[in-house]
Protein backbone atom coordinates (compact mmCIF):
# COMPACT_ATOMS: atom_id res chain seq x y z
CA UNK A 1 0.00 0.00 0.00
CA UNK A 2 0.95 3.40 -0.88
CA UNK A 3 1.80 5.95 1.99
CA UNK A 4 0.22 9.46 2.32
CA UNK A 5 2.67 11.85 2.69
CA UNK A 6 2.98 14.07 5.69
CA UNK A 7 0.78 17.77 5.84
CA UNK A 8 1.91 20.91 7.82
CA UNK A 9 -0.54 23.98 8.27
CA UNK A 10 2.16 26.23 10.03
CA UNK A 11 5.34 25.85 8.26
CA UNK A 12 7.15 29.48 8.30
CA UNK A 13 10.37 28.61 6.44
CA UNK A 14 12.90 25.47 5.90
CA UNK A 15 15.92 23.80 4.49
CA UNK A 16 17.07 27.29 5.26
CA UNK A 17 14.72 29.82 3.49
CA UNK A 18 12.75 32.34 5.12
CA UNK A 19 9.42 32.35 3.30
CA UNK A 20 8.97 35.68 4.57
CA UNK A 21 11.22 37.34 2.53
CA UNK A 22 9.58 40.20 -0.36
CA UNK A 23 12.29 38.61 -2.76
CA UNK A 24 12.32 35.44 -2.41
CA UNK A 25 12.83 33.62 -5.51
CA UNK A 26 11.84 30.20 -7.48
CA UNK A 27 15.52 28.90 -6.60
CA UNK A 28 14.88 29.45 -3.02
CA UNK A 29 11.50 27.42 -3.15
CA UNK A 30 12.56 24.83 -5.33
CA UNK A 31 15.44 24.21 -2.61
CA UNK A 32 12.50 24.64 -0.08
CA UNK A 33 10.47 22.13 -2.19
CA UNK A 34 13.14 19.56 -2.28
CA UNK A 35 14.05 19.70 1.29
CA UNK A 36 10.35 19.02 2.71
CA UNK A 37 10.35 16.36 0.07
CA UNK A 38 13.22 14.59 1.51
CA UNK A 39 11.10 14.67 4.88
CA UNK A 40 8.73 12.77 3.49
CA UNK A 41 6.06 16.08 3.00
CA UNK A 42 3.50 16.41 0.67
CA UNK A 43 2.13 19.61 1.28
CA UNK A 44 2.31 23.03 3.69
CA UNK A 45 0.62 25.84 4.38
CA UNK A 46 3.51 28.06 3.71
CA UNK A 47 2.86 30.70 6.69
CA UNK A 48 3.85 34.68 6.85
CA UNK A 49 3.93 36.24 9.99
CA UNK A 50 3.16 39.32 11.29
CA UNK A 51 3.81 42.75 9.03
CA UNK A 52 1.89 45.53 6.98
CA UNK A 53 -0.44 44.60 4.78
CA UNK A 54 2.23 46.13 2.03
CA UNK A 55 4.89 43.74 2.76
CA UNK A 56 2.53 41.05 2.99
CA UNK A 57 0.57 41.84 -0.27
CA UNK A 58 4.43 41.68 -1.40
CA UNK A 59 5.46 38.27 -0.11
CA UNK A 60 2.65 36.62 -1.43
CA UNK A 61 3.18 38.18 -4.61
CA UNK A 62 6.61 36.80 -5.16
CA UNK A 63 5.19 33.38 -3.80
CA UNK A 64 2.66 33.91 -6.02
CA UNK A 65 4.99 33.84 -8.94
CA UNK A 66 6.85 30.85 -8.39
CA UNK A 67 4.12 28.64 -7.93
CA UNK A 68 2.80 30.06 -11.15
CA UNK A 69 6.42 28.91 -12.86
CA UNK A 70 6.12 25.20 -10.83
CA UNK A 71 4.05 22.99 -10.49
CA UNK A 72 6.24 20.99 -7.64
CA UNK A 73 6.25 24.40 -5.53
CA UNK A 74 2.60 24.55 -6.43
CA UNK A 75 1.56 21.09 -5.11
CA UNK A 76 3.99 21.36 -2.08
CA UNK A 77 2.35 24.84 -1.06
CA UNK A 78 -1.39 23.67 -1.18
CA UNK A 79 -2.07 27.12 0.64
CA UNK A 80 -1.46 29.93 3.01
CA UNK A 81 -1.68 30.42 6.52
CA UNK A 82 -1.46 34.10 7.41
CA UNK A 83 -0.38 34.26 11.42
CA UNK A 84 -0.48 38.01 12.29
CA UNK A 85 -1.02 41.25 11.58
CA UNK A 86 -4.66 40.76 13.76
CA UNK A 87 -2.78 39.47 16.79
CA UNK A 88 -2.02 40.54 20.39
CA UNK A 89 0.60 43.03 21.02
CA UNK A 90 0.92 42.69 24.49
CA UNK A 91 3.96 41.33 25.86
CA UNK A 92 4.52 37.77 26.30
CA UNK A 93 0.91 37.16 23.80
CA UNK A 94 2.82 38.56 20.69
CA UNK A 95 5.74 36.24 21.28
CA UNK A 96 8.43 36.97 18.44
CA UNK A 97 5.69 39.48 16.24
CA UNK A 98 6.39 42.73 16.03
CA UNK A 99 3.85 44.59 17.80
CA UNK A 100 4.13 47.41 15.72
CA UNK A 101 2.01 46.39 12.54
CA UNK A 102 -0.33 44.92 14.66
CA UNK A 103 -3.65 46.39 14.93
CA UNK A 104 -7.93 44.82 14.58
CA UNK A 105 -8.74 43.06 12.14
CA UNK A 106 -10.36 44.58 8.79
CA UNK A 107 -11.93 42.69 5.94
CA UNK A 108 -11.19 45.39 3.25
CA UNK A 109 -7.51 44.47 4.48
CA UNK A 110 -7.95 40.76 3.88
CA UNK A 111 -9.12 40.96 0.29
CA UNK A 112 -5.96 43.10 -0.69
CA UNK A 113 -4.01 40.17 1.03
CA UNK A 114 -6.15 37.30 -0.65
CA UNK A 115 -5.65 39.33 -4.00
CA UNK A 116 -1.97 39.15 -3.36
CA UNK A 117 -2.35 35.34 -2.83
CA UNK A 118 -4.06 34.29 -5.43
CA UNK A 119 -7.43 33.15 -3.23
CA UNK A 120 -4.81 31.22 -2.00
CA UNK A 121 -5.06 31.94 2.21
CA UNK A 122 -6.82 28.99 3.79
CA UNK A 123 -5.88 29.52 7.43
CA UNK A 124 -5.96 32.85 9.14
CA UNK A 125 -4.23 32.89 12.82
CA UNK A 126 -5.76 36.22 15.26
CA UNK A 127 -6.65 37.40 18.46
CA UNK A 128 -10.21 37.83 19.03
CA UNK A 129 -10.27 40.46 21.83
CA UNK A 130 -9.61 43.14 18.91
CA UNK A 131 -12.74 45.15 17.78
CA UNK A 132 -14.74 43.54 15.06
CA UNK A 133 -13.27 40.12 15.30
CA UNK A 134 -16.54 38.46 15.06
CA UNK A 135 -17.50 40.33 12.12
CA UNK A 136 -14.23 39.67 10.66
CA UNK A 137 -14.21 35.39 11.57
CA UNK A 138 -17.59 35.15 10.08
CA UNK A 139 -16.57 37.47 6.91
CA UNK A 140 -14.03 35.19 6.16
CA UNK A 141 -15.40 31.90 6.85
CA UNK A 142 -17.94 33.01 4.69
CA UNK A 143 -15.67 32.76 2.03
CA UNK A 144 -14.28 29.17 2.71
CA UNK A 145 -10.90 30.18 5.30
CA UNK A 146 -10.22 28.77 8.67
CA UNK A 147 -9.82 31.01 11.42
CA UNK A 148 -7.69 29.96 14.58
CA UNK A 149 -7.57 31.81 17.72
CA UNK A 150 -3.72 32.79 18.76
CA UNK A 151 -0.95 35.10 20.03
CA UNK A 152 -4.36 36.18 21.97
CA UNK A 153 -5.39 36.97 26.01
CA UNK A 154 -9.35 36.72 25.27
CA UNK A 155 -11.61 36.27 27.64
CA UNK A 156 -14.18 33.69 27.57
CA UNK A 157 -16.70 35.84 26.28
CA UNK A 158 -14.57 37.10 23.21
CA UNK A 159 -13.74 33.38 22.45
CA UNK A 160 -17.67 32.29 22.94
CA UNK A 161 -17.84 34.92 20.16
CA UNK A 162 -15.01 33.82 17.89
CA UNK A 163 -16.47 30.19 18.04
CA UNK A 164 -19.97 31.46 17.18
CA UNK A 165 -18.56 33.76 14.39
CA UNK A 166 -16.51 30.38 12.97
CA UNK A 167 -13.65 30.14 14.22
CA UNK A 168 -12.49 26.27 14.89
CA UNK A 169 -8.99 26.05 15.85
CA UNK A 170 -6.75 27.07 18.31
CA UNK A 171 -2.77 27.53 17.15
CA UNK A 172 -0.12 26.51 18.89
CA UNK A 173 -1.71 25.88 22.26
CA UNK A 174 0.46 26.71 25.39
CA UNK A 175 2.59 29.02 23.26
CA UNK A 176 2.55 32.86 22.31
CA UNK A 177 2.27 33.47 26.15
CA UNK A 178 4.01 35.28 29.26
CA UNK A 179 6.27 32.78 31.00
CA UNK A 180 4.34 33.84 34.15
CA UNK A 181 0.07 34.14 34.47
CA UNK A 182 -2.85 33.28 36.34
CA UNK A 183 -2.14 30.02 37.68
CA UNK A 184 -5.96 29.30 36.61
CA UNK A 185 -7.61 31.90 34.74
CA UNK A 186 -5.63 32.24 31.83
CA UNK A 187 -6.36 32.06 27.77
CA UNK A 188 -4.48 28.41 27.73
CA UNK A 189 -6.84 27.10 30.31
CA UNK A 190 -10.12 28.85 28.37
CA UNK A 191 -9.00 27.44 24.92
CA UNK A 192 -8.11 24.19 26.09
CA UNK A 193 -11.30 23.77 27.73
CA UNK A 194 -13.42 24.70 24.41
CA UNK A 195 -14.04 21.30 22.41
CA UNK A 196 -15.71 23.39 19.82
CA UNK A 197 -11.67 24.43 18.98
CA UNK A 198 -9.11 22.22 17.87
CA UNK A 199 -5.78 22.42 19.80
CA UNK A 200 -2.80 22.57 16.89
CA UNK A 201 0.27 21.46 19.42
CA UNK A 202 3.98 21.70 18.64
CA UNK A 203 5.69 18.09 19.55
CA UNK A 204 9.07 19.01 19.68
CA UNK A 205 9.39 18.41 23.19
CA UNK A 206 10.69 21.78 23.57
CA UNK A 207 7.61 24.16 22.82
CA UNK A 208 5.90 21.99 24.96
CA UNK A 209 7.51 19.51 27.18
CA UNK A 210 6.48 16.12 26.81
CA UNK A 211 4.28 15.84 30.15
CA UNK A 212 2.70 19.38 29.05
CA UNK A 213 1.56 17.67 25.53
CA UNK A 214 0.33 14.58 26.91
CA UNK A 215 -1.96 16.60 29.24
CA UNK A 216 -3.18 19.00 26.56
CA UNK A 217 -3.42 15.48 24.40
CA UNK A 218 -5.76 14.06 26.73
CA UNK A 219 -7.64 17.04 27.41
CA UNK A 220 -8.86 17.07 24.17
CA UNK A 221 -11.54 15.29 22.42
CA UNK A 222 -9.86 12.22 20.17
CA UNK A 223 -10.86 14.49 16.87
CA UNK A 224 -9.93 18.08 18.50
CA UNK A 225 -5.90 17.88 18.24
CA UNK A 226 -4.03 18.31 15.22
CA UNK A 227 0.43 18.49 14.87
CA UNK A 228 2.33 21.26 13.40
CA UNK A 229 5.98 22.02 13.73
CA UNK A 230 5.64 25.93 13.28
CA UNK A 231 9.03 25.26 11.28
CA UNK A 232 11.33 28.12 10.44
CA UNK A 233 14.39 28.38 7.97
CA UNK A 234 16.49 26.49 10.08
CA UNK A 235 14.46 23.51 9.97
CA UNK A 236 16.20 21.01 7.52
CA UNK A 237 19.23 23.03 7.79
CA UNK A 238 22.35 22.87 9.74
CA UNK A 239 22.97 25.18 13.05
CA UNK A 240 24.13 28.82 12.27
CA UNK A 241 22.01 32.21 12.01
CA UNK A 242 18.62 32.58 10.16
CA UNK A 243 16.28 34.91 9.66
CA UNK A 244 12.36 34.83 10.47
CA UNK A 245 11.14 38.26 8.78
CA UNK A 246 13.07 40.96 10.58
CA UNK A 247 14.19 38.53 13.09
CA UNK A 248 18.04 36.82 13.43
CA UNK A 249 17.15 33.59 14.73
CA UNK A 250 20.40 31.85 16.16
CA UNK A 251 20.49 27.80 15.57
CA UNK A 252 22.75 26.20 18.42
CA UNK A 253 24.11 22.45 18.12
CA UNK A 254 20.85 21.59 20.47
CA UNK A 255 18.43 22.72 17.50
CA UNK A 256 16.60 25.32 19.75
CA UNK A 257 15.76 28.86 17.51
CA UNK A 258 16.31 30.73 19.76
CA UNK A 259 15.94 34.95 19.70
CA UNK A 260 18.51 37.16 20.02
CA UNK A 261 20.28 36.94 23.50
CA UNK A 262 19.73 33.10 23.80
CA UNK A 263 15.94 33.89 25.42
CA UNK A 264 12.35 32.20 24.13
CA UNK A 265 11.81 30.99 21.00
CA UNK A 266 11.09 32.22 17.31
CA UNK A 267 9.44 29.01 15.96
CA UNK A 268 10.75 25.55 15.84
CA UNK A 269 14.16 23.09 13.57
CA UNK A 270 11.54 20.88 14.13
CA UNK A 271 10.79 18.57 10.60
CA UNK A 272 7.50 16.81 10.00
CA UNK A 273 8.74 13.28 9.70
CA UNK A 274 10.72 14.39 12.95
CA UNK A 275 7.39 15.59 14.35
CA UNK A 276 5.89 12.08 13.59
CA UNK A 277 8.15 10.53 15.75
CA UNK A 278 8.17 12.41 18.40
CA UNK A 279 4.37 12.80 18.85
CA UNK A 280 4.13 8.88 18.96
CA UNK A 281 6.83 8.52 21.17
CA UNK A 282 6.07 11.21 23.81
CA UNK A 283 2.41 10.41 23.61
CA UNK A 284 2.79 6.51 23.28
CA UNK A 285 0.83 5.92 20.16
CA UNK A 286 1.64 3.39 17.66
CA UNK A 287 3.24 4.38 14.47
CA UNK A 288 0.06 4.37 11.97
CA UNK A 289 -2.17 6.44 14.66
CA UNK A 290 1.27 9.11 14.56
CA UNK A 291 1.06 9.18 11.16
CA UNK A 292 -2.65 9.43 10.53
CA UNK A 293 -2.31 12.41 13.16
CA UNK A 294 0.31 13.77 10.85
CA UNK A 295 -1.64 13.24 7.12
CA UNK A 296 -5.04 12.47 6.77
CA UNK A 297 -6.18 14.36 10.85
CA UNK A 298 -5.01 17.61 8.95
CA UNK A 299 -5.78 17.21 5.81
CA UNK A 300 -9.21 16.51 6.23
CA UNK A 301 -9.60 19.40 8.79
CA UNK A 302 -8.53 22.04 5.84
CA UNK A 303 -9.86 19.94 3.06
CA UNK A 304 -6.31 19.35 1.53
CA UNK A 305 -5.96 16.33 -1.17
CA UNK A 306 -2.49 15.07 -0.17
CA UNK A 307 -0.41 12.69 -2.79
CA UNK A 308 0.92 9.77 -2.07
CA UNK A 309 4.68 8.00 -1.67
CA UNK A 310 4.96 5.19 -4.78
Amino acid sequence: MPETLLFDFQVNGFGGVDFQREDISIEDLRRATSSLRRHGVGAIFATLITATVDRLCRRFEAMERARARDPAISQMIAGYHLEGPWLSPQPGFRGAHSPEPMHAPSLSEFSRLQAAAGGSIRLVTLAPEWPGSPEFIAGVVRQSVHVSLGHTDASESQIDCAIAAGARFATHLGNGTPATMARHDNVIQRLLSRDELTACLIPDGIHLPPFVLRNFFRAKPPDRVLFTTDAMAGAGAPPGTYTIGELAVTIGADGVARQPGGEGFAGSTLAPDEGMLRTAAYLGLSPPEARRLWTQAPAAAFGIILPQLP
